[in-house]
């Protein structure tokens, strides 16, 4: 499933959700990989059957001509805005995502494009990638997931090391030069004294947080 509209913690294909919805506009989720560096220990991910059955996992991830023709297939006036998220991480085909995001641009350059990511693409590529996304999204949301690096580290388990943490942190810095609105996530699930301490990190740094439900499925 390459676009998709997310209902009460269900996905299904974006044009059933619009034919349920009559014409009210709904958000639109694009799932370009399975891919991930980091193996969260909340995510469904870490289950292997759960990844096989579940209707996000990609038998075969889409190239650019097929994301091109589902985009091609949808009515703009059902989308509310373009969210590029999916069962994996959207920056591990960097190519391709910077390819769909130029894509949405020019076919929708009305709609607003979000792209959630865990902001681990700098420090995996070894290089400054938040320049890339200069005029190409409105909106990144950056999953902050803990106040500190141990606690990031034991929750992600990352592929990346200990220094994952603190690149996420510079990641984002550097994307509030060329994004317009950047924002850090957090689950509710985390407990009042670390959702405070996420508060701290992002006040000191001058970015935006947002605390989401968290949904075991």
């Amino acid at each position: 499933m390459i676009l998709y509209a997310a209902e009460k913690g269900k996905f299904t294909e974006f044009a059933d959700a619009v034919k349920r919805k009559s014409g009210e506009k709904c958000n639109i989720y694009v799932n370009i990989t399975n891919k991930c560096n980091c193996s969260c220990v909340f995510c469904l991910r870490s289950l292997k059957k759960m990844q096989e059955e579940h209707s996000l996992w990609l038998k075969e991830e889409p190239t650019i001509e097929k994301i091109r023709q589902a985009f091609a297939s949808i009515n703009r006036a059902d989308v509310n805005e373009v969210v590029f998220c999916g069962f994996g991480e959207p920056t591990m085909r960097m190519e391709i995502l910077l390819d769909s995001l130029r894509c949405v641009r020019t076919m929708w350059p009305e709609k607003k494009i979000r792209l959630n990511t865990n902001g681990l693409s700098s420090l995996y590529y070894e290089k400054n990638t938040a320049p890339l996304f200069k005029n190409l999204l409105d909106v990144i949301s950056i999953s902050l997931n803990a106040s500190n690096a141990q606690e990031y580290h034991s929750v992600t388990r990352t592929q990346l090391g200990t220094g994952a943490y603190e690149a996420m942190l510079n990641f984002a810095a550097e994307c509030m030069r060329y994004i317009p609105e950047v924002v850090m996530t957090i689950v509710d699930s985390i407990g009042a004294e670390e959702i405070e301490a996420c508060k701290k990190i992002c006040r000191e740094r001058g970015l935006k947080l947002r605390i989401r439900p968290y949904e075991a499925d």
